[in-house]
C-alpha cells in the first residue's frame, strides 16, 4: 500500500468514527423519530424522500413519520409524486366522499406505468389509516391526499370537461372545442409532444392557456367560503393548470432532459403552493408532508444535477420558503427492490447490489449500524465532517439496471447541503405491489448466475 493510499484509508476510518458519534440509531421503537420531529420543528413542509420507487422500508418509514406529523404536529395534507386526478380519487375516499368500498378500489385509478408506486400494500394500508383518522372530524380538521405530478394530460382534460358538464354546459362546449386540438394524438401524450415539437402537427398551447384562464376566473369569482363546491372547483382548476403545464412538458421533452426536468419540478412546486393557498383559508396555516424521490426532494444545487443546470422541488422550496421546508433523504446499502427492466415492463423483484466503494451508501454501511438517522440541519460539526469530498449517491427510479449501475444509478452529491436529515436502512426489501404478476414472484437469478460460485 502506498503512503497516499494509507493516508486515505486513515482519513476514511476517522470519518466513519466521526459519523458514529453523530448518528441517531433507530432501533425500532415508538421513539425512533423523536429527533427527526424535533428537527422538522415548525417547518410547514416536510419533504420525505426515497432512494428508489420500490423499497418497502422507505414507504413504511415515511408513513410512520407522516402519521406522527399528522397526530403530533397538526399536518393537514399529504402531497405525493403522483397524478392529480388519480390522487384526488383517493382524497375523496379518505374524506368519506366516494363510493369506493375500500382503499384498493380507491387506488384503482393508478393504471399508468408504474402503477406499483401507489398500488402497493404499504400505501393501501396508509390510505385506510387516513380514512379512519378522518372519521368524525370536521372538514377543516381532515387530512387530504393529493398528487403533484403532471403526466395525466388526457385524464385531466376529461376531468375538466366532467366538472364543466355539471356546473356550466355552455362552458363545457367551449372547453371541448379547445381540447379538440389534441384529437389527432389519439390520447398519446408523447405522440402529441413529438409532433408539436418538430412542427409536424399543430401546437395546442393557445387553447390550453385560454382554458386555464377561464377556470382561473371562475374560481376567482367564487365566494371565499371553504366547502365541497370550492374544493371541486379547485380540483378542476388544477386539472386545467396541469393540462397547460403537461402540454408544455411533452412539447419540451424532445428538446433535452434539463428543460423538461425543470418544467416538471416547477409544476410540482407550483401545485404545492396552490394547494397551500387553497387549504390556507383557516386561521392556522396548513402543513404538508411531501412524498417523492430523493432526486426531486434533495437540493439539486448540491448535486451533479445542479452542475448541468437542473433544479428540483427541494431547491425551489428552500428558495421560496426559506426555513419552512425540511428535506429528508433515504438510503440503503443492499437488498431487494421492485422495479422494471424497461419502460412499461411489468414489475420485477430485483436484487439491489451493495453500495459502490466510495459512495455514501458504502460509507454508511461501514458504520455497522443497521438503521439510523443523520441530523444535518443545525449540526455544524457533522456538516463540516462530511462537507468534502463529494461522494456518489445511488438513485433507483422505476427502472433498475444493475448491469450498468454506476452509469445508470449514481451521481455525485454534497450530502450536508443536499438534505436536512438522512435516514439509512442498511438492508431493505422489495415493495409488494397489489398487482404483482408472475415476474415479481420469481424475481431475478442469483448474483452468482451463471457461474454458481
Amino acid at each position: 500500500m502506498s503512503p497516499h493510499e494509507s493516508q486515505a484509508l486513515r482519513a476514511e476510518d476517522q470519518l466513519i468514527h466521526g459519523l458514529k458519534r453523530h448518528l441517531v440509531p433507530l432501533p425500532g421503537t415508538p421513539a425512533d423519530h423523536d429527533t427527526l420531529l424535533e428537527l422538522i420543528g415548525g417547518s410547514r413542509f416536510a419533504l420525505l424522500g426515497e432512494a428508489s420507487h420500490g423499497t418497502r422500508e422507505f414507504y413504511r418509514e415515511r408513513i410512520w413519520i407522516t402519521q406522527r406529523l399528522i397526530r403530533e404536529k397538526g399536518f393537514t395534507a399529504v402531497a405525493v409524486e403522483a397524478d392529480w386526478p388519480d390522487a384526488w380519487r383517493v382524497n375523496r375516499y379518505v374524506r368519506g366522499l366516494s363510493d369506493d368500498k375500500d382503499a384498493t378500489e380507491a387506488l384503482s385509478g393508478f393504471r399508468r406505468f408504474p402503477a406499483w408506486m401507489w398500488r402497493n400494500t404499504e400505501v393501501r394500508d396508509f390510505v385506510e389509516w387516513l380514512r379512519d383518522y378522518n372519521k368524525g372530524r370536521g372538514r377543516r380538521d381532515q387530512v387530504g391526499f393529493y398528487g403533484i405530478d403532471l403526466y395525466s394530460l388526457f385524464t385531466s382534460m376529461s376531468a375538466v370537461l366532467e366538472y364543466l358538464d355539471r356546473v356550466d354546459p355552455d362552458s363545457a362546449r367551449k372547453a371541448r372545442a379547445r381540447y379538440a386540438c389534441f384529437d389527432h394524438a389519439h390520447e398519446d401524450s408523447q405522440a402529441y409532444g413529438y409532433g408539436a415539437s418538430y412542427g409536424l402537427t399543430p401546437s395546442c398551447e393557445d387553447e390550453v392557456v385560454q382554458q386555464l384562464r377561464e377556470l382561473n376566473r371562475r374560481v376567482a369569482d367564487m365566494p371565499p367560503v371553504p366547502g365541497l363546491e370550492r374544493d371541486e372547483a379547485f380540483y378542476a382548476q388544477q386539472n386545467a393548470r396541469l393540462v397547460h403545464n403537461a402540454e408544455e412538458y411533452y412539447r419540451t421533452m424532445f428538446r433535452g432532459r434539463v428543460s423538461s426536468w425543470n418544467l416538471r419540478d416547477t409544476h410540482m412546486v407550483d401545485t404545492l403552493e396552490a394547494l397551500d393557498r387553497h387549504l390556507g383559508t383557516s386561521a392556522t396555516p396548513p402543513r404538508i408532508a411531501v412524498w417523492a424521490h430523493n432526486s426531486h426532494l434533495g437540493d439539486a444545487s448540491a448535486t451533479e444535477m445542479g452542475d448541468i443546470g437542473e433544479w428540483n422541488v427541494g431547491q425551489l422550496m428552500r428558495d421560496r420558503h426559506a426555513g419552512e421546508a425540511a428535506l429528508v433523504g433515504f438510503s440503503t446499502h443492499r437488498g431487494w427492490v421492485t422495479a422494471a427492466s424497461e419502460w412499461d415492463d411489468p414489475p420485477h423483484r430485483k436484487r439491489v447490489r451493495e453500495g459502490l466503494a466510495g459512495s455514501w451508501e458504502d460509507l454508511f454501511h461501514q458504520t455497522g449500524v443497521p438503521r439510523f438517522m443523520l441530523p444535518l440541519r443545525g449540526n455544524e460539526a457533522l456538516r463540516s465532517l462530511i462537507a468534502q469530498p463529494r461522494r456518489l449517491q445511488r438513485a433507483i427510479g422505476v427502472i433498475y439496471r444493475p448491469e450498468t449501475e454506476r452509469q445508470s444509478h449514481y451521481f455525485f452529491t454534497r450530502l450536508a447541503e443536499q438534505f436536512d436529515a438522512v435516514i439509512h436502512i442498511d438492508q431493505t426489501h422489495a415493495l409488494e405491489p397489489l398487482d404483482k404478476g408472475p415476474v415479481w414472484h420469481t424475481g431475478e437469478a442469483p448474483e452468482t448466475y451463471p457461474s454458481a460460485l
